[in-house]
């Protein structure tokens, strides 16, 4: 709320020298773009999935069929049904085809506890994995946990991709109930099949370099997370450094004039694919299209979209509705902390949209808000002039920024090879969405329920919004 209002007062007031040198600027940031390295890629090779549902069934079948490996990276594996199918599915392949490697990463931090806003558990996650160890002793699936940082509010491992064979499934989504829509309940992501042999060993390569050779990597179903990480202090500072410095190797082979991929990994707020955002974001020439699922964008991000915006370029913004927020919690439910976040975060925008009001008004910015039910919102990316599309799990905020370990896919569709799979794809997106007209037609902090008003006045009283907007 509070970090918000100095950041559109400042970049709505900024002056005309600021103006003049970003357009000066403008052509650095397509010659950034033509200077990435870009891997080819085969149109027919591509696919766009539109729902949860599609992606499990996907999924599932891509490990059945795997002959060589299974690498799965995400945020977390849950101990539900969703959860259960993928090592199901795992150990049958394993069984068909004993030569098979599987390996499975999550975040470390993230395997010791349960959903924030959920019911509390004391059976984790890790110890589902010491009984899945335990029920087959003789299986060689590896589940490991990488911790980034010391707490999980520093940092979490939240790069995403499943990589099975020659094919890269790239999502935002994790692997539970939810967002494999196994129930009646599901959390609406974005869907890629790739099949490209350099892109998947591109990645494999990291994973080994970077992720497993780290001394901090545990192997979860072992027990190992048992140990204090007080213990690995150092490690994880040697690590977190690392991948600071860390970036994808590879040699593009594709031109500026066919469909290609840029991979990008980092973490921090000077890597390769934060710059890439910037530059990409500067780069447009007639729209750009983003997606976030919380609205609480970092400082970059807001100056870009102003800057735009005084250059006539129009942008649509697709972010999830605050009961679409997977921190979220009904009124008659048992309310905390963390449930005041999906207010503050209808506060940040409203404030965005009150002081860009003019742009709303002349149809230039076009803000929606995605609600379907109770159902969760998790859609990230950028689409740029129908030229490039940035896939990606990074939720455009501060903490991803600074803190996450983040990667993505850069689209570039020079001939538009791809723009009835992209429209499509935004299309469903926009279904179950409402288009906001005007900022006062989001609540007000008035207008929420006593106890969430109370707890925002306390923590905007003491600045710990500032706090809250960096880190989560």
């Amino acid at each position: 709320m509070c970090i918000l209002k100095i950041k559109i007062r400042y970049f709505v007031c900024y002056d005309k020298k600021r103006k003049h040198d970003d357009l000066n600027k403008y052509d650095d940031h397509q010659i950034f773009l033509r200077a990435l390295p870009k891997i080819i890629q085969r149109v027919d090779c591509f696919k766009v999935l539109y729902s949860p549902k599609e992606f499990r069934n996907e999924l599932l079948h891509a490990i059945y069929r795997a002959c060589d490996h299974i690498v799965l990276v995400t945020l977390y594996l849950d101990d539900d049904q969703g959860g259960k199918e993928i090592i199901d599915a795992l150990l049958q392949v394993e069984r068909l085809r004993p030569q098979i490697k599987i390996r499975i990463l999550v975040d470390w931090h993230r395997a010791r506890r349960g959903r924030i806003g959920g019911v509390s558990k004391k059976y984790t996650n890790i110890d589902w994995y010491v009984d899945i160890v335990k029920q087959y002793p003789y299986s060689d699936i590896a589940i490991h946990g990488i911790p980034i940082n010391i707490n999980e509010a520093l940092g979490v491992v939240h790069f995403k991709g499943f990589i099975i064979d020659d094919q890269v499934l790239y999502s935002g989504a994790n692997l539970s109930n939810e967002y494999l829509h196994v129930h009646t309940k599901y959390r609406y992501d974005r869907y890629h099949v790739i099949r490209n042999q350099k892109l998947s060993d591109i990645m494999l390569n990291y994973i080994d370099k970077e992720l497993l050779s780290s001394k901090v990597t545990n192997n979860l179903g072992y027990g190992d997370s048992l140990k204090k990480l007080s213990k690995s202090r150092n490690n994880i500072r040697l690590l977190r450094r690392n991948l600071r410095r860390a970036c994808y190797c590879y040699q593009g082979n594709a031109t500026f004039h066919e469909l290609s991929i840029t991979p990008l990994v980092g973490l921090g707020k000077n890597s390769d694919l934060n710059k890439t955002i910037y530059h990409l974001i500067y780069s447009a020439q007639n729209k750009v299209v983003l997606c976030t699922p919380y609205f609480n964008m970092p400082t970059v991000l807001i100056r870009a979209l102003v800057f735009l915006l005084r250059r006539g370029i129009k942008i649509e913004i697709i972010v999830g509705d605050k009961i679409a927020n997977d921190f979220y919690v009904p009124e008659h439910h048992p309310f905390t902390l963390i449930s005041v976040l999906p207010y503050l975060y209808e506060l940040n925008l409203r404030y965005f949209l009150k002081k860009l009001q003019k742009y709303v008004d002349n149809k230039q910015l076009l803000v929606r808000m995605w609600r379907e039910g109770n159902n969760g919102y998790h859609v990230k990316g950028i689409w740029v002039d129908d030229e490039w599309q940035l896939i990606t799990g990074n939720n455009l905020n501060p903490r991803s920024v600074r803190f996450d370990l983040e990667n993505a896919l850069l689209v570039h569709d020079p001939c538009k090879f791809l723009f009835h799979q992209q429209y499509k794809e935004l299309n469903m997106i926009r279904m179950h969405t409402n288009h906001v007209m005007h900022y006062t037609s989001l609540q007000h902090i008035s207008d929420y329920p006593t106890r969430v008003g109370q707890l925002l006045y306390r923590i905007h009283k003491v600045r710990f919004d500032r706090l809250i907007n960096h880190i989560l």
